[in-house]
């Protein structure tokens, strides 16, 4: 997809959609699931991360965006103190159990079924599992700065062009008076 300046835009709007719409297609547009209803594999936590206990982790990754930076996931853990290390955004939402967590800026605060929690990228957690926990994971990627860059710069290209076609402004039209 190419956009040049000064030439009409619809061909490369066109363009734009037909790739969004190709990648939705192979990424099917709609994807649904019962969350309860997901086979959980092994997923160990790593020895050295263990606190205290013996706690078993399962997961299974149910999807993932086409451009690969996003996935959900469900996760389950049995009983257990462990520390956790979030090599990217991880926002929680937990399904069933509890389990307390704490960071060494945040004092500790247990998570039931129907809270949520957002864990940033680069950061350590302590959890303790009294008995077992099932959560809704989604994890996010952060992009490089030179490709956030280059999104910037593409998405002021598109407002520009927009622009540029009337289509970002909107104009009040007085009616017509009526004539008899």
């Amino acid at each position: 997809m190419r956009y040049r300046f000064g030439e009409p835009t619809e061909r490369y709007e066109e363009e734009f959609m037909t790739e969004q719409l190709d990648l939705a297609v192979r990424a099917r547009a709609i994807e649904a699931v019962s969350l309860g209803d997901l086979l959980l594999q092994p997923s160990p936590i790593n020895p050295e991360w263990i606190v205290d206990g013996e706690p078993e982790a399962r997961m299974a990754e149910w999807s993932r965006s086409v451009d690969g930076t996003t996935t959900t996931n469900v996760w389950d853990c049995t009983a257990g103190r462990f520390r956790w290390f979030f090599a990217v955004d991880e926002i929680v939402h937990i399904m069933d159990g509890s389990v307390t967590v704490s960071s060494e800026d945040q004092p500790p605060r247990t998570l039931v079924a129907g809270d949520a929690a957002l864990f940033r990228a680069g950061t350590w957690s302590e959890w303790h599992v009294p008995n077992y926990v099932r959560k809704h994971a989604i994890l996010r990627q952060h992009l490089p700065s030179s490709i956030l860059l280059a999104l910037k710069f593409a998405g002021n290209v598109r407002a520009a062009l927009r622009l540029a076609k009337g289509l970002g402004r909107k104009e009040s039209v007085a009616p017509a008076p009526h004539r008899l």
